[in-house]
């Protein structure tokens, strides 16, 4: 049989997808981010009341997510391994599960069976001349998932891009096929990066940023909003667990070469992509696009081989040890681990890497300083007082590598916001730092 008649051998509705492979207690595993397969999710929320107890493992999703709502307690429960605004609520009031766990071992879960997969929900471009599809711009998270899963359930799109990379599955290995012509979603990044604070930041980020380095970008709209200030520099390069449009604009304006990669150079390296459906043409069949899974491309052994691995993450607060909160406030889960531990150890094996943590001085309309004596009770230390290198806010850039507690302290406080300069180095003095 050819490849042909296989794919359209399967080729059924959501719905019949949905009702031939879900059932009560089982586990769904979900791509996210910018590629979840609506179709199947609408029909799974239309029969949700027919079961009970099915766990849908997912990464961060962008959009509504109506598996979330309060009336699918008891039916559909999300256990997300990175919170986003969609299920955010749900995992405050008890609906949804929490599983944190590092970017780089998010497929090993999978894939080791400590999370076993009935079916796997997934996006698909439409296969090749050999009847291959690509999982496109969410490859590093949900390729190893998938293939992990019993049972493929694929949602295919002419919309979705068609990637390079280690991204292809043969339709031979799927066991439904719910064709589809819609559009994809979008990332909304949040905050303004015209605001005066994080443009600050974007600045005196770039300025550490040398030419040739190989760059990283966490997810939010700082570490994003640094690359407007990169077009002077040359030979540039991407391997990072994600990008966006701000990666497409130095490309097309000769920054971003790859050049002096000393890992797949030439090549634009990642997980999986965030951004807005004016940018997935470009990304369909680009030659300079490779995605593969995170627990490659997050690889702090893997990246550190990359020549002036920068990596740039932002941060809920910074202790004047140099602990690094970035997903929860205080006790109350706000996001996720992610990739921040991974490029931070990974630019630091890196030769002449630069790890980054930035974030504002302050929150809440300036009534709260973001550089504390110590991390609130029951924050979460994404990255550890051992692995922390330099930290930038809007008054200035430190580096506390190998630097003593007492010069830490000195130095957070020094670019803390003046106000609470005083009352920090009181309170240092009060734990015996300074």
């Amino acid at each position: 049989m050819s490849w042909q008649a296989l794919y359209a051998s399967k080729v059924v509705s959501a719905a019949e997808a949905v009702s031939a492979t879900v059932k009560s207690s089982a586990r769904i595993f979900l791509t996210g981010n910018c590629s979840i397969p609506r179709a199947l999710t609408d029909a799974l929320v239309a029969r949700a009341p027919q079961f009970e107890n099915v766990e849908i493992a997912q990464p961060l999703t962008v959009g509504p997510a109506p598996w979330n709502a309060p009336e699918m307690q008891g039916h559909l429960r999300s256990n997300s391994l990175f919170i986003g605004h969609n299920v955010r609520q749900a995992v405050w009031e008890k609906r949804a599960d929490y599983t944190p766990v590092l970017l780089s071992e998010y497929p090993l879960l999978f894939k080791k069976g400590v999370l076993p997969i009935d079916v796997a929900f997934v996006h698909l471009s439409p296969p090749d001349e050999n009847g291959f599809c690509s999982f496109s711009i969410e490859t590093g998270l949900t390729k190893t998932g998938a293939e992990a899963a019993r049972c493929i359930v694929a949602q295919v799109n002419p919309q979705m891009p068609y990637i390079y990379g280690d991204t292809l599955i043969h339709v031979k290995d799927l066991d439904y096929i719910v064709e589809v012509d819609a559009p994809l979603d979008e990332y909304n990044k949040g905050a303004d990066p015209s605001d005066p604070v994080i443009e600050q930041i974007a600045r005196r980020v770039a300025e550490l940023i040398p030419d040739g380095a190989t760059l990283q970008m966490g997810i939010g709209a700082l570490p994003d909003s640094v690359l407007p200030y990169l077009e002077d520099r040359t030979d540039l390069g991407i391997h990072t667990e994600l990008f966006s449009e701000g990666v497409v604009h130095l490309v097309k304006r000769g920054v971003i070469t790859g050049a002096r990669k000393t890992l797949h150079p030439g090549k634009i390296i990642a997980g999986f992509i965030l951004g807005s459906r004016e940018m997935y043409p470009w990304l369909d069949h680009n030659e300079l696009v490779e995605l593969h899974p995170t627990d490659y491309v997050n690889d702090p052994c893997v990246i550190g081989q990359n020549y002036r691995q920068v990596a740039i993450n932002g941060a809920i607060e910074v202790d004047l040890t140099g602990q690094v909160c970035a997903d929860s406030i205080g006790p109350k889960f706000y996001s996720g681990v992610g990739g921040q531990m991974d490029f931070i150890y990974g630019a630091s094996r890196s030769e002449g890497g630069v790890p980054i943590i930035a974030l504002p001085s302050t929150a809440r309309n300036d009534s709260m300083s973001r550089i504390v004596p110590m991390l609130k009770q029951g924050a979460g230390v994404v990255t550890s007082r051992n692995h922390v290198h330099w930290i930038v806010t809007e008054y200035g850039a430190v580096d506390l590598y190998g630097k003593s507690i007492r010069q830490r302290t000195e130095a957070l406080i020094s670019i803390a916001h003046p106000k609470f300069r005083e009352a920090l180095t009181e309170q240092a003095k009060g734990l015996d730092y300074i």
